[in-house]
């Protein structure tokens, strides 16, 4: 038991648990930016989720830039150096999201035989939803702020 203690004390720190809050955050500015363009301003889904997306990146910046890295960039020039790292590490997460749900999807599929494709999906996009929030902690604090 005091094993798991100093497990958890160890990486469950502000930063992790900040990251977490404000990743959920995220998600919810993102599902409610999208459905409250389709179900009051009646923009098409697809258009309705990119706006969702960009809303939420940028309010993953602000947030993860402030509240949970503590950033020390002061001069424009670090901020949109910053800035702009963080759009990359995103979108080179977002290539890992889709090259893993295919992966698992199409190549790994019959491992889930006794599921159906429904639910073989959602298992395979959580799992790699799971690495991508990881790869994405470890982007923000070590390559951007």
């Amino acid at each position: 038991m005091e094993s798991i203690k100093k497990l958890l004390n160890k990486f469950l720190t502000k930063e992790v648990i900040f990251y977490l809050i404000f990743g959920v955050l995220t998600t919810v500015v993102n599902v409610g930016v999208s459905y409250i363009l389709t179900a009051f301003l009646h923009i098409e889904g697809n258009i309705a989720s990119t706006v969702g997306i960009i809303v939420c990146v940028l309010f993953a910046y602000f947030t993860n830039r402030k509240l949970v890295f503590n950033s020390s960039a002061s001069t424009a020039k670090e901020k949109w150096s910053e800035f702009a790292k963080f759009i990359l590490g995103r979108a080179f997460t977002m290539v890992v999201e889709i090259i893993g749900v295919f992966f698992l999807n199409n190549v790994i599929h019959a491992f889930y035989g006794m599921f159906s494709d429904n639910i073989a999906y959602l298992i395979n996009k959580i799992l790699i939803s799971i690495i991508v929030i990881i790869l994405n902690f470890f982007i923000s604090k070590f390559f951007v702020f």
